[in-house]
C-alpha cells in the first residue's frame, strides 16, 4: 500500500490515489464535527490518480459534488460505449489500434453530452465566481438623452460558455488525454492514502466486541430461527450503511437435526457392564450431533481405531481384527483430520457405526488448563461438526453441480447421494470415551505407541475385537429435504468497472454459540460494513463493485456459498475478480493466509503497514521471520466454490493459535474475551487487514495481482508433483507439464511488464492517461482476473475424475484429507490408482489447459 503500491523501475513509485465520488442527498444530514473530519479525509491532493470515468449512482447529488461527474471525461456508461466502439471485449481479443479516429467519429454525441453537462455545472460554479448583478447599460446616442437597454452581459456569458465548450472539446477529444494528477472534480477529492488512513483509524475494537457479544449470544445452526434472526440483523445493517443493493437469497436444501430422545450410546452387553453416555455438555445450549450423519440404530462390538484413518483400519485388518459389524471408536485430529473421512473409512472397513471423541492429548488438559480456567477443551466438551464428504462434493448434497433453488425438481434422494456417509455417527467428550476405552482392555491387541491417547484412568490401551462388549449407537433424527436457508448480500456499486466485482464473504451459522467459528469473523465482517458505510457518507466509491455476503449453511458442507456460485457461475466466471473470505477470524495471535498466488504481493505489502502490539514488529517482519508464504487452498470454507468451480481468484485469512473448545458450546463470548483475544486486539488488526486488502483490489486502477508469483509457483508445484510421481514409481512423463509451466512463467513475466509501460506512460507524462491507455488498462485487468478462470477444465468430461464438481486443474481438496490442498489433484488421484496410461492422459490434459491459459494472457 502507499508508496510501495507499484513496483516499477524507471520512476518513483506513487501511492495509488484514486478516485472520488459524491455524497448523496440521503447522506447529507451529518452530525456536528462531520465537516472537519470530511475535510481531513477529502482534502485536495496535488498528485492523485483519478480513473477515466466518474459517476455517482446514489441518486441526487449533494452540493458541489453534484457536478463532479459532469466535469470529468464522461460517465461510466460512456466509457462502456467507447469500449464497445473500439471492439474491446472481456476476452481481451480487441485491439485499440486506430482508436483515436473512431473516437472522434463520435464527437457529436459527446458534444450533446457536454451541453447537458454545462447546465449541471452552472450551480456549483456559482460558489467559485462572485455574484454577478443584473446590469443595465445605457448609451447616450444623442444629446436628446435617448437610452437603450443593452443585453451585453448575456452575450458575454454566452461567449464564455462557447469558449468553455471549445476548451473541453480540445481536452477530451482532440487532446484525447485525461489528467490523473488533477482531475477536475469540483468539491472534494480523495487520495488512496487518505482513504486507507480513514479505514485504519475508524476500525473500533469495542464495536467488534459488541458485535461478537450479539452474534454469540444465541445458537444459530443453519436453517434454524437463530440463523434467520441473525440474517435479519445483518440485512438491517446493510440498509443502515446505505449500500446500493441489499438482497436476501433463498435456497432449499437437505438438512438434518437431532431428535429429542433420538440419540444414545450405551454398553448393552454383558449386563454387568451396562452403562450409558451422558452425551451432552454440562451447560449445553444445543444437542451434540453430526450434521448430515446417517439416521439409524445399530449395535456391535466396540473396536478402537486410533484416528480413524484408512491406514489405522488397515493395521487392524493386518493384525487379524475384523471391523465388520462393529462400532468403531476413533479420536479427533491426527492422521485423518477430516471427521467425515473418519466415518467414511469406518464405513469402508465394514463398521456399523462410528463414535468420535475429543482426546485431551490433542485439545484438552494435556495442552494446558481447561476452560473455564484456561483455553482448552474441558472433560465434558463435545466437538460437533458435519460429516458430509466435502472433498468429494460441496453444497447441497441432493443437488451436486446445480443450484437448489425453490421449485427445483432435479434432485437426488438421500440414499443416492455420494456426499452422504452410509453409517450413523455421534460425537462424545473424553469423559464418556473413558468408560468405553476401559471396557475393551484385554480384547484385541495392545495399542501401539502412536495409538495411545491421554484419557486418564486407562491402565492399558487395547484395540478391542469381535468379543468386545456390545455397544448401542442410536442416532434417530429429523431429516428435512427442503429446508430454506438464506444468504444476505449487500452491494456497493463501482464507478469504473461496475460489472466487475470483489466478493467479501463470511458465514454466520454455527454448531452452537460459535464465538470463534465463525463469530470472530462475523464480528469483524459487521465492523467492515459499518466503516465502509461511513466512508460512503463522504461520497466515496470504489472503482469496482464490492459485494458483501453473509453465507448460511457453511457448516453443512459449504451449502450457502456453493449454491450461490452454482446459480451465478457464468456471471462469476466473467465478472468475479476476487473473493476474500474470513471464517475463523481469531483464535490466537498468529496470522495465516491461503489463496491464489495472485495475492502474494498485496498480502506482503499490507502486512508491512500493520504491527503486532505485543511482538513490537510489523506483521510482515513476523511473516518473513517465520518463512511464511501464501499457502494453496484446500477445502473447509466458502472459498471452495469460488476458486474451484467459478475460477474466481480467492483468499482466506485470519489469526490462529493453540487448540480451543472447537465446535463445542464452550466456544462462547466469555472464552474469547478471556483467552482467545483479550481486548480484541487481533480482531482489530484483522479488520484493518481485510479492509486494506479490499481497498487494494477494488480501488487500485491497475488490478494488483501478482502474475509473476503465479507463474513461479506453478513451476515449483510441477517439481513437487515430479517427486510425488517418483515416490509412487509412476511410469509417466511430466516433460509436457514442465514445458507448460515454463511457458506460463515466461508469459506472466511478459504480461506483468505492461504494468511498467502503463506506469511510465501515465505517471511519466505528469499523470495524464489517454482514453486509449485507459481502455488498454481495463483490458489488462480483465486478462489478469481471467487467469484462474482459464485454468478451469470446462469440457463435458472435465473436472477431477469422480469429483467433477471441482474444475480447477491446479487447485482442489485432497481426496482423503479434505481440509488440505491437493496441487494438480486430477493427476495425483490418477497416479494413486496405479493406472499409468490414465495418469498420462491427465498430465497431457492439464498441460494443455495451462498452455491455453498462458496463451490467453498475451493474445
Amino acid at each position: 500500500m502507499g508508496d510501495d503500491k507499484f513496483e516499477y523501475k524507471s520512476l518513483p513509485i506513487p501511492t495509488y490515489e484514486e478516485a472520488t465520488a459524491q455524497a448523496s442527498s440521503s447522506r447529507s444530514d451529518l452530525g456536528d464535527g462531520t465537516d472537519v473530519e470530511r475535510q481531513g479525509l477529502l482534502g485536495r491532493q496535488s498528485s492523485n490518480y483519478h480513473p477515466p470515468t466518474v459517476e455517482s449512482e446514489r441518486g441526487s447529488l449533494d452540493g458541489l459534488a453534484s457536478s463532479a461527474s459532469g466535469s470529468t471525461r464522461g460517465s461510466t456508461d460512456e466509457l462502456r460505449r467507447e469500449l464497445n466502439q473500439m471492439d474491446v471485449d472481456d476476452s481481451g481479443q480487441g485491439s485499440s489500434t486506430g482508436a483515436r479516429p473512431r473516437f472522434r467519429h463520435h464527437l457529436s454525441k459527446r458534444l450533446s453530452s457536454l451541453t447537458r453537462t454545462l447546465s449541471a455545472m452552472q450551480r456549483p460554479l456559482r460558489r467559485y465566481l462572485p455574484p454577478m448583478p443584473r446590469l443595465r447599460f445605457t448609451i447616450n446616442l444623442q444629446e436628446t438623452g435617448s437610452h437603450f437597454k443593452d443585453r451585453g452581459c448575456l452575450m458575454v456569458l454566452r461567449m464564455f460558455a462557447l469558449l468553455l465548450v471549445v476548451a473541453l472539446v480540445y481536452v477530451f477529444f482532440i487532446g484525447d488525454v485525461f489528467n490523473l494528477n488533477n482531475r477536475m472534480v469540483i468539491g472534494q477529492t480523495y487520495s488512496a492514502s487518505s482513504v486507507e488512513n480513514f479505514i485504519q483509524s475508524h476500525i473500533n475494537e469495542s464495536k467488534i466486541a459488541e458485535n461478537l457479544r450479539l452474534v454469540a449470544g444465541n445458537t444459530r445452526v443453519a436453517g434454524t430461527e437463530g440463523s434467520f434472526v441473525l440474517a435479519e440483523w445483518i440485512e438491517h445493517e446493510f440498509h443502515k450503511a446505505a449500500f446500493d443493493k441489499v438482497e436476501r437469497e433463498e435456497f432449499q436444501v437437505y438438512l438434518n437435526y437431532p431428535r429429542e430422545d433420538g440419540r444414545r450410546i450405551a454398553i448393552v452387553d454383558p449386563p454387568n457392564l451396562a452403562w450409558e453416555a451422558a452425551l451432552e455438555e454440562k451447560d449445553a445450549q444445543y444437542p451434540a450431533f453430526h450434521g448430515h450423519s446417517k439416521s439409524g440404530n445399530v449395535t456391535g462390538p466396540l473396536i478402537y481405531a486410533n484416528f480413524g484413518s484408512r491406514e489405522d483400519f488397515q493395521l487392524l485388518t493386518e493384525k487379524g481384527i475384523s471391523v465388520v459389524g462393529s462400532i468403531a471408536l476413533v479420536r479427533y485430529y491426527g492422521s485423518e483430520g477430516d471427521r467425515a473421512l473418519k466415518v467414511k473409512a469406518a464405513e469402508l472397513a465394514g463398521a456399523a457405526g462410528c463414535i468420535i471423541y475429543s482426546d485431551p492429548a490433542q485439545d484438552g488438559f494435556v495442552q494446558g488448563p481447561e476452560y473455564p480456567e484456561g483455553r482448552f477443551m474441558p472433560a465434558d466438551g463435545v466437538q460437533r461438526g458435519g460429516v458430509s464428504l466435502m472433498s468429494h462434493i460441496v453444497g447441497d448434497v441432493l443437488s451436486p453441480g446445480f443450484a437448489s433453488t425453490p421449485g427445483e425438481k432435479k434432485r437426488l434422494s438421500p440414499e443416492d447421494s455420494p456426499a452422504l456417509v452410509k453409517i450413523p455417527s455421534l460425537p462424545i467428550a473424553w469423559r464418556d470415551a473413558q468408560r468405553l476405552l476401559q471396557v475393551i482392555q484385554g480384547h484385541g491387541f495392545k495399542a501401539p505407541n502412536g495409538w495411545i491417547g491421554s484419557v486418564p484412568q486407562i491402565p492399558e490401551w487395547w484395540t478391542g475385537d469381535q468379543r468386545s462388549p456390545t455397544v448401542q449407537l442410536m442416532n434417530l433424527q429429523d431429516e428435512v429435504e427442503r429446508r430454506p436457508i438464506y444468504n444476505v448480500h449487500g452491494t456497493i456499486l463501482g464507478l469504473e468497472e461496475r460489472d466487475k466485482k470483489i466478493i467479501v464473504g463470511n458465514h454466520r451459522d454455527a454448531w452452537c454459540l460459535g464465538s470463534v467459528d465463525p463469530g470472530s469473523g462475523t464480528a469483524v465482517f459487521m465492523e467492515l460494513i459499518r466503516v465502509f458505510g461511513e466512508l460512503l457518507t463522504y461520497g466515496w466509491r470504489p472503482l469496482r463493485t464490492i459485494e458483501f455476503v453473509s453465507w448460511d449453511g457453511e457448516e453443512y458442507n459449504l451449502i450457502g456459498s456453493t449454491e450461490h456460485v452454482e446459480n451465478e457461475v457464468e456471471d462469476l466466471r466473467k465478472n468475479g475478480y476476487a473473493y476474500l473470505n474470513v471464517d475463523v477470524g481469531v483464535s490466537g495471535p498468529n496470522f495465516r493466509a491461503s489463496g491464489s498466488p495472485v495475492f502474494e504481493r498485496s498480502v506482503h505489502q499490507i502486512l508491512g503497514r500493520l504491527s503486532d502490539p505485543f511482538a513490537n514488529q510489523t506483521l510482515k517482519e513476523i511473516w518473513d521471520r517465520k518463512g511464511q508464504r501464501l499457502a494453496p487452498l484446500g477445502a473447509g470454507s466458502d472459498y471452495v466454490a469460488f476458486q474451484d468451480i467459478a475460477g474466481t481468484s480467492s483468499i482466506d485469512f485470519g489469526f490462529e493459535g493453540e487448540a480451543y473448545p472447537y465446535h463445542s458450546c464452550y466456544e462462547n463470548y466469555d472464552w474469547m474475551e478471556k483467552f482467545g483475544d483479550p481486548g480484541f486486539v487481533y480482531h482489530k488488526i484483522l479488520a484493518q487487514f481485510w479492509a486494506l486488502l479490499l481497498l487494494d483490489v477494488s480501488e487500485n486502477p491497475m488490478l494488483p495481482f501478482d502474475m509473476e508469483a503465479y507463474g513461479k509457483a506453478v513451476t515449483g508445484w510441477v517439481k513437487d508433483l515430479d517427486s510425488f510421481a517418483r515416490d509412487k514409481k509412476a511410469e509417466v512423463d511430466l516433460q509436457v507439464l514442465y514445458n507448460a509451466a515454463a511457458e506460463l512463467e515466461a508469459n506472466t513475466a511478459r504480461f506483468q511488464a505492461w504494468n511498467n509501460v502503463w506506469h511510465d506512460t501515465v505517471w511519466g507524462s505528469g499523470g495524464y492517461e489517454s482514453n486509449v491507455m485507459a481502455i488498454q488498462r481495463v483490458k489488462h485487468n480483465i486478462r489478469m482476473a481471467q487467469l484462474d478462470t482459464n485454468l478451469l477444465d470446462l469440457a463435458a468430461d472435465g473436472g477431477i475424475p469422480n469429483r467433477t464438481q471441482f474444475r480447477h486443474v491446479i487447485f482442489g481438496p485432497e481426496l482423503w484429507s479434505g481440509y488440505d490442498a491437493s496441487i494438480f489433484p486430477a493427476i495425483r488421484d490418477t497416479i494413486r490408482t496405479g493406472n499409468w496410461s490414465l495418469a498420462q492422459r491427465w498430465i497431457d490434459r492439464v498441460a494443455d489447459t495451462i498452455h491455453t491459459a498462458s496463451d490467453k494472457l498475451l493474445n
